[in-house]
């Protein structure tokens, strides 16, 4: 530790102590607080310091908290601008608002850190007096890391004194608060929970805070990807109404995603679709609204590519190729189609938030294809998403299911579009409601809707299916043998969720079968019309609504079955429903009363029909996920496979998603992750999940790679332990069984392993799965 440190600590500490009694006057001491510009060109001295050295510190150490909607005090890391923005005490998670909150989304809801300001966010870095001193005493980052320096983690494998818990109370101390804060908890230090930083680490960081904290510019884009964004501009913001039709419908599908230029060989860079008031050429000047679909406020609207300035992070990466076949797909499907736009569709809410009639033009082939295309990234934005935390929207599904959908060929047919049309005011959203929603008399008003399209749709499939003539596994789409989103696995892991390619795992208790106005509606629920800044009715009432569509894609699935047993199986999904549930599961079933064409040889329908849909799309399966071909042995390989079958009460100890890295013999690392699954009786409860849990049937997933964004807990071993391993996870009984697994090959928060294993971790996703690759997050982490 360098003389200039020792000193800084000592003054900090004599401050921290007189601050117990008194607190420090900041202004008197080193001036007001005035925004300061901290962006350097790049290239420069201070420029290239940040980049390289301070820069993958922050992500590594920094972001893996710091980063979503729930980073704690909305402290978002991951960019320059988030860095200087600052803290808020405000909550973007809090379940009983009665009206909705002002956004604060960065990037979008404020353009500057002076604005931040004015909003509420106080800064963490020194905006006094820029002086050595007033940098480090003046700073709340500094202050924290420097308390982390005189307080490390105590010698325990299980912390004392510290809350985990994922709505544990957050104290988020201003600079004039800090003193009193770090005399209430001295061991809450930066990173939080946390071993220390190296010697290094830390003295990198001081460094850059004594020097003012000064960051890099935006990186320029290179002439190829100006080359490819003005490709995709000018295709989408041509004047026609096809084209802007075309461009909004894309627009309000893609917000969300990460695009990048498959095409090009250079190390991905990510960019985001946006609206804008300036046209390609000019400026990009921002729209910003709730919703994508709200009213832009502005005669035309552009659609423009711009670069994603985040670090990217797990749980908010949504990848999505840009590359040549899609662009002809695009102009096959949506300009070269032949179809007529008369006039564009308003803004209004009651337009706007259905899509069934704000792009009624567009052909519902053309909209479905679209959302196939990609469908892993479709249904991901709904169960992956940028919400973060999502118990009261994730509990309304199960823990693990697979996803099917219609043959968007089989289904384009005259007669169908017309069906879709003329049930527009029966496929209204509550996200028409916007965000300061009345729950209950709405909530009526929707069941009554449902109930007229379930309906209209029986009484049209009725007509169509007549006898079971085209009712078979033939009307599901297989990929033509190529697209390998045909098929995909859905995983919750209790307030976040995962979606992947592929029929991962055993045979699930349920399946969803999508249509179009299915998989439409599910998207303009859950992403386009939902705003985590919404009241609580806004966010239960979208909850309450999921239940009807969950409904609609299991009994897609029901009807495959043999007619007599679909009620019962379907019901046999939802023990101990409550009276409402069950005359709707009747009546979501029983209106349609065409046979099957599926010939059935055995006794148990629902298992040979999940047979006949994994050969039917068996061409498109990856085996990515499979625990085959990896570094380790073949013997090692059917022991880890076992964990498949391991189920029971023995692992309710065990978290949702938990990280498995293997020294093969050959000293090549593997990296597994183990998915615990919850079973329930049913999924129809609102509020008291607990009490419907089935823990007997709980189950495990084991799979190659990174599932999950939200790792609770690490395991490290050689191969010549997997047995071991294996068999004592196998045999857990117990929470005190669960925590002798932990001592005996865990890596846990508290170990001096624990950052150099993240790393591990980290190297292996980013060269493994350089697409998907983003930093994990450690907010669910446990403490045992």
């Amino acid at each position: 530790m360098n003389l200039r440190l020792i000193f800084t600590l000592c003054i900090v500490s004599l401050f921290a102590g007189c601050a117990t009694y008194a607190g420090l006057n900041y202004d008197h001491l080193f001036g007001p607080e005035q925004v300061r510009e901290r962006t350097v060109a790049l290239n420069t001295p201070p420029a290239d310091f940040f980049q390289h050295d301070v820069k993958p510190i922050i992500d590594n150490r920094c972001v893996v908290c710091h980063a979503c909607y729930d980073a704690p005090c909305q402290l978002k890391l991951s960019s320059v601008e988030g860095i200087d923005r600052g803290a808020s005490k405000a909550l973007v998670y809090e379940g009983t608002r009665l009206t909705a909150a002002a956004p604060t989304r960065l990037f979008e809801d404020a353009q500057t850190t002076q604005e931040w300001r004015d909003a509420g966010f106080h800064p963490v870095l020194n905006e006094r007096e820029q002086s050595m001193a007033a940098n480090m005493d003046a700073g709340l980052i500094a202050r924290m890391l420097l308390q982390k320096e005189r307080h490390p983690l105590p010698d325990q494998a299980q912390l004392e004194g510290f809350d985990f818990s994922i709505d544990r109370e957050q104290t988020c101390p201003t600079i004039e608060e800090y003193d009193q804060y770090e005399h209430d908890n001295p061991t809450w230090g930066m990173p939080f929970g946390m071993p220390n930083l190296t010697g290094k680490e830390h003295q990198t960081l001081m460094n850059w805070l004594e020097n003012g904290a000064v960051m890099n510019a935006h990186v320029p884009l290179t002439d190829q990807q100006k080359a490819e964004i003005e490709k995709y501009e000018t295709l989408l913001n041509k004047s026609s109404r096809k084209n802007q039709l075309a461009a909004r419908y894309i627009y309000e599908h893609l917000f969300l995603s990460h695009l990048y230029f498959s095409d090009l060989n250079d190390e991905p860079r990510f960019f985001v679709l946006v609206r804008s008031a300036t046209p390609p050429g000019e400026p990009v000047k921002r729209i910003t609204t709730r919703r994508p679909y709200d009213n832009p406020g502005v005669e035309r609207v552009y659609y423009r590519i711009i670069a994603e300035q985040g670090t990217i992070v797990d749980k908010t990466h949504m990848p999505f190729a840009l590359n040549t076949q899609r662009i002809e797909n695009w102009k096959a499907w949506f300009i070269d189609a032949d179809y007529d736009v008369a006039k564009l569709p308003s803004y209004a809410p009651d337009i706007a938030a259905n899509p069934m009639t704000a792009f009624i033009d567009l052909p519902v082939k053309s909209r479905f294809k679209f959302m196939l295309d990609n469908a892993q990234n479709t249904i991901m934005a709904y169960i992956k998403g940028p919400v973060c935390r999502g118990q009261l929207a994730l509990n309304v599904i199960n823990d693990r299911f697979w996803v099917f959908f219609l043959d968007p060929d089989k289904a384009d047919i005259p007669e169908v579009n017309e069906f879709y049309r003329s049930q527009a005011e029966n496929l209204k959203l509550p996200s028409e409601l916007e965000s300061n929603t009345l729950p209950v008399t709405n909530w009526v008003k929707y069941s009554r809707q449902q109930a007229r399209y379930l309906q209209a749709k029986s009484d049209f499939l009725n007509q169509w299916f007549k006898n079971g003539e085209h009712l078979s596994t033939d009307v599901i789409w297989n990929g033509g043998g190529t697209n390998p989103n045909a098929a995909l696995t859905v995983f919750r892991h209790f307030d976040s969720a995962s979606v992947v390619q592929g029929l991962v795992g055993e045979q699930p208790k349920t399946a969803w079968i999508l249509d179009y106005a299915l998989l439409e509606r599910i998207h303009y629920l859950l992403v386009a019309g939902f705003d985590v800044y919404g009241n609580f009715g806004h966010q239960l009432i979208t909850r309450m609504f999921m239940d009807f569509l969950r409904l609609e894609g299991e009994s897609n699935f029901i009807a495959l079955l043999p007619a007599e047993m679909r009620h019962q199986e379907h019901s046999s999904w939802y023990k101990n429903q409550p009276r409402q549930l069950s005359d709707f599961l009747q009546r979501n079933v029983a209106p349609f009363s065409q046979p099957t064409s599926v010939v059935y040889q055995t006794d148990d329908p629902k298992s040979e029909l999940l047979d006949i849909l994994r050969k039917q799309v068996s061409p498109i399966l990856l085996p990515r996920y499979d625990i085959v071909d990896t570094a380790l042995t073949v013997e090692s390989e059917q022991q880890l496979a076992s964990i498949n079958q391991v189920r029971g009460e023995g692992l309710k100890s065990v978290p949702q998603i938990t990280m498995l890295m293997i020294r093969s013999k050959s000293g090549e690392d593997e990296l597994f992750t183990l998915l615990h699954n919850n079973a329930h009786i049913n999924i129809s409860s609102l509020f008291d999940e607990e009490s419907n849990r089935d823990f007997e049937n709980d189950d495990m997933t084991i799979v190659r790679g990174v599932v999950g964004s939200y790792p609770a807990a690490f395991f490290a071993i050689e191969e010549d332990q997997v047995k071991e391993f294996v068999d004592q996870f196998s045999s857990l009984k117990s929470e005190s069984d669960y925590v002798k697994l932990l001592d005996n090959f865990a890596i846990r928060r508290s170990s001096e392993k624990f950052w150099p294993f993240s790393d591990r971790i980290h190297d292996w996703y980013r060269t493994k799965q350089p697409i998907e690759f983003g930093l994990l997050d450690y907010n669910r982490f446990e403490n045992r």
